[in-house]
C-alpha cells in the first residue's frame, strides 16, 4: 500500500487473494489494511495537508503536478487497462480507452487549479471591507468499487488535488491492482508523500476506520445503498461532509417516432456494455407499443449474437461478471421474476463450457411495473422491458423508482425530448444517445441513487469551503462592545 510516500505491508503482514473472474483463479495477493494502517495513512495526509510541501503550493503548481499525472495516464493506458481487464473482466478495449480518456479528467482539473476565486462582498457597513476565499477542506477520504475505477478516482482526486486537498483513497477488495498500479503514477508525477494515500482491504475494518476517522473531512464515497448507510453512519463521529453515488435502474424510453436502429444499438450498449455492471446501465426499457414488438425482435437478435470470451481479446464483445456474488445474486433475481410472470425472450443462464463467471445477454418481458426485478439493481447484463401507451403514461413509469441516476430518451420530436427531459426525475439525462461522460459535464444523481455531484467545475466548490474576511477601514475607536454592529 501506499502510505505517507512509501510502499508498505499491512502492519500484521495481512494478505488477501484476488481471482481473474474470467478464470476463477487467483492472481493477486494483496496487502488487508488493519485500523493501524489507516490512522498512519489518515495521518500522513493530515501531515501533507497541513505542514508539508503541498501545502505551500500555488494553485498553479498543483496543476503542473496534475498535468504530469495526466502525461503519464495517458502513455501507461495499455498497461493500466490490462491490469483493470485481468482484475475485473472488463474488456480490455474499455479498460484501455478508459484509462487514457481520464487523462483529460486530470488535464481539465489541471486547468482549475487556479481558477477558483472569491469575491468582494458589496458589504451595508460604511467602514468595512469584507471578502471571501475558498480553502480546502483537508483530508479526503475517497472510496471506490471495482467497476471503472480509474473513472472514478479521477472525479474524485482530480477536483480534491486541485483545490488543495490530500487523500486517503481506499480501492476495492474486489479489483484494488489497478489502484496501486496508479499509485506508482502518483510518484512519478512527482507529489510529495502524504497527498495521496492508497489503502487495501474490507469495508471492516479498512473502510470504518477510513469514513469514521477524526481527521477526515470529507467522504465520497461510489458503491452500493447498504454500505452508504454505514459510511453515514461512520461519519457522525467526524461530523465529514458527504458525496453518495450509489448506482440505479435507469429507465430507457424509446417513442414510437425514433430512430429504431440507433435505438437498439444504444439500448445494447446501455445495458450489455460493461456486462451490465455499469452504475448508469439502462436496465428498465420502456417501448411504445406501436414498435414494440419490431424493436424487441431486433434486439434479441443482436444479443444472440454477442460473441462472449476472453475480455482481453479485441473480438470478444461481453466478458465474464466480476464476482460469485453477483452470479448468484442475478440468476435468483431472474427465477423470481419468472415465477411472478416474466418470461425470458433470451438468455438467461450461464453459458455452457466456461469456467469464469460468464452470465449471458438477457432480456426479460415484464408485464407488469410491480415484479421485484423492475427496480432491484442488478448489476449484470439484464433487460427488463415494458410496453407504454402514452407520454404521460411513461413518465409516471419513468419516476416510480427508488433510484434516479440516469435516464435515456429517444424520440425524434425536439420538443417532446424537452418535456421528458424536464418530467424524468434523473440527475443525468441523455437524449437519442446513451452512456456518454466528459469531465466537463457533471455526473450524478438523486433519492436512492445519492447525492453531490463529480466532474464539471462544480466539483471544485465541493472541495473547498469559502471564508469571509472583515476589514475595519476606520481609524475610530471601536464603539460600545455590548451592541453587535
Amino acid at each position: 500500500m501506499l502510505i505517507g510516500g512509501e510502499w508498505v505491508a499491512a502492519a500484521d503482514g495481512g494478505m488477501f487473494e484476488s481471482q481473474n473472474p474470467s478464470t476463477g483463479k487467483v492472481w493477486s495477493r494483496v496487502p488487508e489494511a488493519t485500523e493501524e494502517d489507516v490512522d498512519r495513512a489518515v495521518r500522513a495526509a493530515h501531515e501533507a495537508f497541513t505542514t508539508g510541501p503541498w501545502s505551500k503550493m500555488t494553485p498553479s503548481e498543483r496543476g503542473r503536478h496534475l498535468r504530469r499525472l495526466a502525461e503519464l495516464l495517458a502513455d501507461k493506458s495499455e498497461d493500466l487497462g490490462r491490469i483493470e481487464t485481468i482484475d475485473t473482466g472488463k474488456m480490455l478495449k474499455e479498460t484501455r480507452w478508459q484509462a487514457k480518456y481520464i487523462a483529460e479528467f486530470f488535464q481539465f482539473y489541471a486547468g482549475c487549479a487556479d481558477k477558483i476565486s472569491g469575491e468582494t462582498l458589496p458589504i451595508d457597513k460604511p467602514d468595512m471591507f469584507a471578502f471571501t476565499k475558498r480553502e480546502p477542506l483537508g483530508v479526503v477520504a475517497a472510496v471506490v468499487p471495482w467497476n471503472s475505477q480509474l473513472f472514478l478516482v479521477a472525479v474524485k482526486i482530480g477536483p480534491a488535488l486541485a483545490a488543495g486537498n490530500t487523500v486517503v483513497l481506499k480501492a476495492s477488495e474486489h479489483a484494488s491492482a489497478a489502484m496501486l498500479e496508479f499509485g506508482k503514477l502518483i510518484e512519478e508525477a512527482g507529489f510529495p508523500p502524504g497527498v495521496v494515500n492508497i489503502v487495501t482491504g474490507h469495508g471492516d475494518p479498512c473502510g470504518r476506520a477510513l469514513t469514521s476517522h477524526k481527521l477526515v473531512a470529507r467522504i465520497s464515497f461510489t458503491g452500493g445503498p447498504g454500505a452508504a448507510r454505514h459510511v453515514l453512519e461512520n461519519s457522525k463521529n467526524n461530523f465529514a461532509e458527504v458525496s453518495l453515488e450509489l448506482g440505479g435502474k435507469s429507465p430507457f424510453i424509446v417513442f414510437d417516432d425514433a430512430n429504431i436502429g440507433s435505438a437498439v444499438n444504444a439500448s445494447i450498449a446501455g445495458i450489455f456494455g460493461a456486462t451490465g455492471q455499469s452504475c448508469v446501465a439502462g436496465s428498465r426499457l420502456y417501448l411504445h407499443e406501436d414498435i414494440a414488438d419490431e424493436f424487441l425482435e431486433r434486439m434479441v437478435a443482436q444479443a444472440r449474437k454477442i460473441m462472449i470470451g476472453d475480455p482481453l481479446l479485441d473480438e470478444t464483445q461481453m466478458g465474464p461478471l466480476c464476482t460469485v456474488g453477483q452470479r448468484d445474486h442475478i440468476e435468483a433475481e431472474i427465477a423470481h421474476a419468472v415465477s411472478e410472470g416474466a418470461e425470458v425472450l433470451t438468455g438467461g443462464k450461464r453459458p455452457e463450457d466456461t469456467d469464469g463467471l460468464f452470465f449471458e445477454p438477457t432480456i426479460l418481458a415484464c408485464p407488469r411495473q410491480d415484479l421485484r426485478i423492475v427496480d432491484t439493481e442488478l448489476f449484470g447484463p439484464v433487460l427488463c422491458a415494458q410496453k407504454f401507451r402514452t407520454e404521460e403514461e411513461v413518465i409516471e413509469l419513468a419516476n416510480d423508482t427508488e433510484h434516479g441516476l440516469a435516464a435515456g430518451i429517444f424520440t425524434r420530436d425536439s420538443a417532446r425530448s424537452l418535456r421528458m427531459a424536464d418530467a424524468v426525475r434523473a440527475g443525468i439525462v441523455w437524449v437519442n444517445t446513451y452512456r456518454v461522460v466528459s469531465p466537463i459535464a457533471e455526473f450524478g444523481g438523486i433519492k436512492g441513487s445519492g447525492y453531490g455531484r463529480e466532474s464539471g467545475f462544480q466539483a471544485m466548490y465541493d472541495y473547498t469551503r469559502p471564508k469571509t474576511v472583515w476589514m475595519n477601514t476606520s481609524d475610530e475607536p471601536m464603539a460600545n462592545p455590548f451592541v453587535m454592529r
